[in-house]
This record gives C-alpha cells, structure tokens and sequence, in this order.
C-alpha cells in the first residue's frame, strides 16, 4: 500500500488554487459542489489506490 502523502506537492500552489477559483467563478452553490464531486472523482480514479482513498476518506473526515 502506498501511503497518503499529506507533505507538499503541487508545483505553483498559489497558482492551482486560483486556478480552482477561477473555474468555480461563474457557478451557483450546486454547481460548485457537482463540479468539485466530479474533480474528486476524476482524481480518485487517477490515484486508484483504495486503501489512500479510504485514508484520505478518514482524514478529511475528521476521523484520524
């Protein structure tokens, strides 16, 4: 099992995440979440690991 890397590791954050904000810009409330659904999808199948999901599941939930 590869482990969840939780350390840095997206070259330009500050750029990704406006990026992201850009993208959501013109959207409402629902289409936000579809659209943020839809990239965690897209990203959770690029990952395919389901032992990192199921921690970053965990992880974002509060629960560790």
């Amino acid at each position: 099992m590869a482990p969840l890397n939780l350390n840095p590791n997206i070259a330009k954050p500050d750029d990704f995440y406006q990026e992201l904000i850009d993208a959501q810009r013109d959207l409402d409330e629902d289409e936000v979440n579809l659209m943020n659904a839809k990239l965690i999808l897209i990203l959770a199948n690029h990952i395919g690991d389901r032992d990192v999901l199921s921690e970053a599941l965990r992880i974002a939930r509060g629960d560790d």
